[in-house]
């Protein structure tokens, strides 16, 4: 393939185009917001130099020349959709602050729904991901305890962002394909589930049921999650 290197190499060390020749006619930001048009439109899956590069009407053979692998366009999506992230001044409550940056999170995985495909930590130090990264440092300047534990909650939070929000956009999925209504899908699971409940095989299963019959409460599920982790971090708890 056209510009595999031969040796592992971190884009960002780059010259934005290699090669001698004119002024190029894309930057990093241009291709990186074409990538993001398709996948916000089409979905990951779409991404591709051939598509990138008819997105910005150039040959495929020339976006090379500025993105030599599609794992670097990858990187170059990550980095544009990280510059979405609030940065403010930190408010000296890192539970708080932390809320804050989760929700945030969240925003933005369902604004871009491939996000959560991309959330590896290999794509975690560009530009933009450490400038959040050390924003995110700066809120917990308040919490004591080495950096090192400190950048371990926030991947523990992103972590629980993530999955919970690939859970969502998995099930909004799911709910489009259907041929019927999402509410009786969930009639008919819920009376088949009841069904083997009420058997007496699963005795745990049915006290569980009779302490909270009720629907479950997805936003206070996913406020629990983030409260525990930040909870495993707090000397106080």
């Amino acid at each position: 393939m056209a510009g595999r290197a031969a040796e592992p190499e971190v884009i960002w060390a780059r010259p934005e185009r290699s090669g001698r020749g004119p002024r190029p006619a894309y930057s990093r930001a241009d291709i990186a917001a074409a990538a993001v048009r398709v996948a916000d439109a089409e979905g990951l899956d779409a991404v591709s130099m051939r598509r990138v590069a008819a997105e910005l009407g150039c040959g495929t053979m020339s976006l090379y020349n500025y993105v030599p692998r599609k794992e670097d366009l990858h990187e170059l999506m990550v980095d544009a959709v990280a510059a979405e992230h609030e940065l403010w001044e930190p408010s000296g409550d890192w539970r708080a602050d932390m809320l804050r940056v989760a929700h945030q999170s969240r925003s933005l995985m369902h604004r871009h729904p491939w996000l959560p495909r991309l959330m590896s930590p290999v794509y975690g130090f560009s530009p933009n991901s450490l400038r959040y990264l050390e924003h995110c440092l700066a809120c917990l300047d308040p919490m004591p305890g080495p950096q090192g534990t400190k950048l371990e909650l926030i991947a523990m939070l992103n972590g629980v962002v993530t999955t919970y929000v690939s859970n969502e956009l998995a099930t909004a999925e799911r709910t489009r394909s259907l041929p019927w209504s999402q509410e009786r899908e969930d009639a008919v699971r819920s009376a088949y589930l009841m069904s083997r409940v009420a058997s007496g095989a699963y005795p745990r299963m049915a006290a569980a049921f009779a302490e909270d019959p009720g629907p479950i409460d997805l936003e206070a599920v996913f406020e629990r999650a983030l409260t525990r982790v930040l909870n495993g971090f707090d000397p106080r708890h």
